[in-house]
């Protein structure tokens, strides 16, 4: 939680890759602790120093993927990112289930030395630019992207944004005053957002991958049939996400993210069905028929909620906002993912996994609702476009009133 609050205002002044290259060697740290330890006090420790490189990873990380790509990989790129943390998490079953739980420290050391490569990195455009280092900002993003006629409008459009459009709202700058954080631009990134983060974690599978193995031993009353349904539950979860990953490149977000929220909601509400009427005794428990609802559950969540929150994260944030509402984000989604995981066992005792899944039916369907009324389509628009997609609109709203509130001698000469 400190570093969440920390990191997207360092990120604003010391920029975005000294902060991860920061990332890279603590979490090189982390696992050589947990690799070498011996009580639980040197695991806490262990965990408490992973907390600066998981609160780098929902706000600089995401930062730095929509900041260093071009619009024509961003999706896929930040789709991939959040795959890898399911990816992560399969990897370690696999490990835990079969090895020693320490060859997992093994495993994410050597996963560390490839990040090591943002010591070769150049800053972020992005930032150079919010900083008024133009040349900078030049030659950075010509790195990034060659010299190209798409790349240089692009960067012409970037620097453009970062002078004379600022100058022209609120002086561009980022001050404290309540009005500026009133419009549109502001609010409306900042809901949906928290829809998508609300819709990611009552989806029910975070809470799954942690707790999946005590979820099968209930249902199929078996210990061997729980250890392998975990691994081809947690295999199929990734399949689906880098299915998603792949049809990220070539269909419109949003139709693809509703698509398989819908999905998702709807195998929610056959899990609950199935077990209500196991419950009830109306039929017999089907351990294959459990397994098979997970698995589609499973494989329509991982190529929506799970891969494309982030992707939108990392679009719709405006520049202007960016610090105020990566940290907003980030607090917001550390709170759900540790308040939901410590009151999940208490949940599946009152209401039962019948009751459980109906529950996040209901409120991911209500999330998945509202994203399809107000959720725009970013499929390849540059940063500054989606940005000016909200600033218009505040812009045609201020405008309009201020027509409305106009004396009537003025409307009539």
């Amino acid at each position: 939680m400190p570093w969440i609050l920390v990191l997207p205002s360092a990120s604003r002044y010391i920029g975005r890759r000294l902060p991860f290259i920061i990332a890279c060697f603590d979490m090189l740290l982390v696992f050589m602790i947990f690799y070498f330890s011996t009580s639980t006090t040197q695991l806490i420790i262990a965990e408490i120093m992973e907390g600066y490189f998981h609160a780098c990873n929902i706000t600089i990380s995401i930062a730095v993927i929509s900041e260093y790509t071009s619009p024509k990989y961003r999706g896929i790129f930040l789709a991939i990112k959040s795959a890898s943390f399911f990816w992560g998490v399969w990897v370690s079953n696999i490990i835990g289930t079969f090895f020693h739980w320490k060859y997992i420290a093994v495993f994410g050391m050597l996963c560390c030395c490839y990040t090591f490569t943002s010591i070769l990195w150049p800053e972020s455009p992005h930032w150079l630019a919010s900083q008024g280092r133009f040349e900078d900002c030049k030659e950075s993003y010509r790195w990034l992207y060659d010299h190209t006629e798409e790349s240089e409008r692009e960067l012409r459009q970037l620097i453009d944004s970062r002078t004379e459009y600022p100058k022209s709202r609120a002086n561009g700058g980022c001050s404290l005053n309540f009005a500026q954080y009133t419009k549109r631009e502001f609010y409306k990134p900042l809901l949906l957002m928290m829809t998508s983060v609300t819709q990611y974690h009552f989806s029910g599978k975070f809470v799954c991958s942690v707790y999946i193995l005590d979820i099968l031993r209930k249902i199929t009353n078996s210990e061997s049939t729980a250890y392998t349904g975990m691994l081809i539950l947690d295999g199929v979860t990734l399949l689906g996400m880098y299915m998603g990953c792949i049809l990220t490149r070539f269909l419109n977000r949003r139709t693809m993210y509703l698509t398989s929220s819908a999905f998702g909601v709807l195998f929610l509400f056959l899990i609950s069905i199935y077990l209500y009427l196991v419950r009830f005794t109306l039929i017999d428990e089907n351990k294959y028929l459990s397994i098979l609802l997970l698995t589609c559950f499973s494989i329509s969540v991982g190529c929506g909620p799970m891969i494309m929150t982030t992707t939108i994260y990392g679009e719709i944030i405006p520049s202007k906002y960016k610090v105020t509402l990566y940290l907003a984000i980030g607090l917001f989604f550390n709170m759900y993912s540790t308040g939901l995981l410590k009151i999940a066992p208490s949940v599946f005792r009152s209401l039962g996994l019948h009751g459980t899944f109906l529950f996040y039916a209901i409120v991911t369907g209500i999330c998945t609702f509202l994203l399809y009324l107000y959720l725009p389509e970013t499929k390849d628009k540059t940063l500054q476009e989606i940005e000016e997609n909200f600033v218009v609109k505040d812009c045609l709203e201020n405008a309009h009133l201020s027509e409305e509130t106009e004396p009537f001698d003025a409307k009539r000469s």
